[in-house]
């Protein structure tokens, strides 16, 4: 078992400096993250929250809750707020960090979706809210792994619900699933392909889910193909949809043997979207290294460190307490 300090931790700075090295951005000596880093934390803010509410009122929460979560990120990148009703959110400690107001990539399904959320209203799986394929989902998703480090199958299925509040397609949808059951079964002590291949088994339950399947078989028969890294990149997409990314990202790891620095350069390398693919490497790897994997010179610059390791430490608190 994985469940410590050590692999929370991990799991979440190994996401942001693999987002940073591919983000190429150094403002004063600070390694910036990108949008994705950002959403990722909200979605630590959520279940942080959900948490705090079903100790106190024994009321289980997690899609309002990370709902609201990203209506904060959404008033961080806009100044304002989708119905003044939300304006509740306003007083959450994560709105005290300055970097998640910047503006670090353009998130326009997300922001769309989140600003016609009004009146408590919001996507789910019963009613699309777009046909957005985009990797938006997935790359935020780690965090509900973390959080049902105990059950992959319920981390499946909360992370799908989670995915749909801003993406409609299922494309988009069972990635971050997918996602979420790695890190699940990771943090249980799982290898990264017995985990890959176990969650292939779950998506199958789901409706919709042949092309995202066959997308990531394919990438399990590259990892162990002769075909040259560049040329199986490029079979399995840009990156940009959500199937995609996932694929890459199970694909990078898996051909480097688990080896952080490696997957996650190759990722930062990509010509498509480098940023999500990083990413979620540096999820899945971070995971299973723990945070003593994570290259330090990549993480003693790294913007908004302290919140990371916050919102690890947090997440941990949480499920172990509840």
């Amino acid at each position: 078992m994985k469940i410590d300090k050590t692999h929370f931790r991990g799991c979440i700075t190994g996401g942001a400096v693999a987002d940073a090295k591919a983000y190429r951005t150094c403002a004063n000596g600070v390694d910036l993250i990108s949008d994705n880093t950002q959403l990722t934390s909200f979605t630590v803010d959520g279940l942080v929250w959900a948490a705090g509410r079903a100790k106190s009122r024994g009321v289980y929460a997690y899609i309002p809750c990370l709902f609201y979560s990203y209506q904060k990120w959404y008033y961080t990148q806009t100044g304002s707020l989708a119905d003044k009703t939300y304006s509740f959110i306003l007083g959450g400690e994560i709105l005290r960090w300055d970097e998640l107001y910047a503006r670090r990539g353009e998130g326009i399904t997300s922001l769309k979706a989140l600003e016609g959320s009004i009146n408590n209203t919001y996507g789910s799986l019963q009613n699309r809210i777009n046909n957005s394929k985009g990797c938006g989902a997935v790359m935020r998703s780690a965090p509900i792994g973390m959080y049902f480090c105990s059950d992959e199958k319920m981390a499946f299925k909360i992370a799908c619900e989670a995915a749909a509040l801003t993406h409609g397609h299922i494309d988009a949808i069972l990635p971050a699933g997918y996602l979420a059951f790695l890190i699940s079964s990771i943090l249980q002590g799982a290898q990264i392909d017995e985990a890959a291949k176990a969650g292939l088994a779950e998506l199958s339950k789901w409706s919709g889910a042949e092309n995202c399947s066959r997308t990531l078989m394919n990438a399990l028969r590259l990892a162990e193909s002769d075909m040259s890294v560049s040329d199986a990149m490029k079979e399995l997409g840009d990156g940009f949809a959500g199937e995609e990314v996932i694929a890459l990202a199970v694909y990078n790891v898996l051909k480097y043997g688990m080896d952080f620095e490696a997957a996650v350069g190759a990722a930062a390398a990509f010509e498509g979207n480098r940023c999500s693919l990083a990413s979620i490497c540096g999820n899945i790897l971070g995971a299973y290294h723990g945070c003593t994997g994570v290259p330090y010179e990549w993480v003693k610059n790294l913007e908004a460190l302290g919140l990371m390791i916050i919102g690890a430490d947090k997440m941990l608190d949480a499920i172990l307490n509840i």
